[in-house]
């Protein structure tokens, strides 16, 4: 209801300026509102999240204009809010002051000729400028056309769309993939990369500046796939991460090769080098998977006090959202910090993760095979011998989803298996630390193993909280804490 009455404000006042300043928009974005309130009753609560920010109704998939903005963080998505179906999209749109406690705010962006494609948000001042990808249906093949658009708005909350849109109407090789626009800022320019392909189906990344967000200079093809890294780039990211730059993005159409690539699409990064006054990207380490879960898509960070986040879509295409049936579908993992050691990015969860523990559940040791019940939202610190085997197993109290958490040092490896064959596993090599952090939620599971130099993503749907038994031949230690909710119930 506070969407609904925050917007209701704002407008009203606008009523009293001047009755003719509102228009359809205007008038669309409060129905819309009401229309969440009203729905929300409606949710079934089941695998409904704690401290994971989820849509309040319908689909939600990847995030938006990850941003610093006025003394708190910004974060939007890609919203359907009439269905948890993929549908026309939105922007939905939460904030927060840590990363870890986030509020509900009116739906940013309504579609009207255009769906409101991915894209980012900067601050120009005391105003926040989103651009993100108009998707618009066409008569002519392929049907459909991508050009960026402009939003801005005085107080973070209610968006109007540029009258000059759109400010860049179409890739240079007239591709209609050309979306997912990231904008950065440096010196007195803007920049930004956009996903897109050639006209033989490789992806690529193309990189374009701007004095005033309006007017942009395509500059170059910043990366592109040689024939074995997909059909199209998307959600594009490029940044600089402890004295070298990385470009992250997500390849459609890899195929699977051994234990990597096992997603529908992937989500990854290239470190290399990059010169402002060339504009050229120099690839130095060959690509590499961000996340090795099932459920880790569309990644999209920013930069705050020196410090680089990141957040995803967790879930992935083409594959079953169990929770769709009970009136929303889609979640963003928690966010992580990233740093960059010797050739790989390294994430670990934020430091004020530790303010969500409520209390403690468990501190000592589980022996083999015994069993210990734990809520839905819980924090797993494991220790083990890894030069023997580990293994946990983790079920649902009542029931439903499962999944086995294996170690075993003659390979190497970390397994995450979710049974059936469903099965995601990396080599792992320990750069400090050996223990594990896993953080659980009513459907979700992340691993973060040592220093976090792997981590996995991965949604599982247990009923009634988690069943914890110690599958291993040797006893574990185990902290385990009961985490609050920290997003809207």
């Amino acid at each position: 209801m506070a969407r609904t009455k925050s917007l209701l404000v704002l407008l009203c006042t606008l009523a009293v300026v001047s009755p003719k300043c509102l228009s359809d928009i205007d008038i669309a974005k409060v129905e819309l509102e009401e229309y969440i309130d009203f729905k929300i009753p409606d949710i079934n609560p089941r695998y409904r999240l704690h401290y994971h920010v989820t849509p309040p109704v319908g689909w939600m998939n990847d995030p938006n204009g990850f941003s610093y903005h006025d003394g708190e963080f910004h974060l939007f998505y890609q919203y359907y809010p009439y269905d948890s179906v993929w549908g026309p999209m939105h922007w939905g749109h939460v904030s927060s002051p840590d990363l870890v406690h986030w509020n509900q705010l009116p739906t940013a962006l309504l579609p009207e000729n255009e769906q409101c494609f991915s894209g980012s948000a900067v601050s120009i001042g005391d105003t926040m400028a989103l651009m993100y990808t108009a998707h618009e249906v066409t008569d002519k093949e392929p049907y459909y056309n991508e050009s960026q658009y402009l939003a801005f708005s005085d107080d973070g909350i209610d968006f109007y769309k540029y009258e000059g849109n759109p400010v860049l109407p179409a890739a240079p090789n007239g591709s209609p993939d050309f979306r997912d626009p990231k904008v950065w800022k440096y010196g007195n320019e803007w920049y930004v990369v956009l996903g897109s392909k050639t006209l033989d189906q490789r992806g690529r990344v193309l990189l374009y500046k701007s004095k005033d967000l309006k007017d942009w200079e395509f500059l170059t093809v910043l990366g592109e796939s040689q024939g074995d890294m997909g059909y199209m780039w998307e959600c594009p990211d490029f940044f600089e991460l402890d004295g070298k730059f990385v470009l992250l993005m997500s390849p459609q159409g890899m195929k699977a090769e051994g234990d990597r690539y096992k997603n529908t699409h992937q989500n990854g990064y290239i470190i290399g080098s990059f010169d402002y006054e060339t504009n050229e990207f120099h690839p130095e380490v060959d690509f590499q998977e961000m996340d090795f879960g099932h459920d880790f898509y569309a990644a999209q960070t920013t930069e705050h006090n020196g410090k680089r986040y990141v957040v995803a879509w967790f879930s992935m295409w083409e594959v079953p959202h169990v929770e769709d049936v009970d009136g929303w579908s889609g979640a963003m993992t928690i966010v992580r910090e990233l740093t960059l050691v010797d050739d790989r990015i390294i994430m670990k969860p934020l430091d004020e993760m530790i303010d969500l523990r409520h209390h403690t559940i468990m501190h000592g040791r589980l022996r083999s095979h015994e069993v210990t019940a734990l809520p839905q939202a819980t924090e797993l610190i494991v220790e083990g011998n890894i030069k023997q085997k580990i293994e946990l197993y983790l079920q649902g109290v009542d029931g439903g989803g499962k999944v086995w958490v294996r170690w075993d040092p003659a390979v190497g490896k970390v397994v995450v298996d979710r049974g059936a064959g469903d099965v995601r596993r990396v080599e792992w090599s320990p750069i400090g630390s050996t223990t594990w952090r896993i953080f659980l939620d009513a459907s979700s599971l992340e691993l973060f193993c040592g220093e976090g130099e792997v981590v996995f993503s991965s949604r599982v749907y247990p009923l009634g909280g988690w069943k914890l038994t110690n599958l291993s031949s040797q006893s574990l230690k185990i902290e385990a804490y009961h985490l609050k909710r920290t997003v809207p119930a």
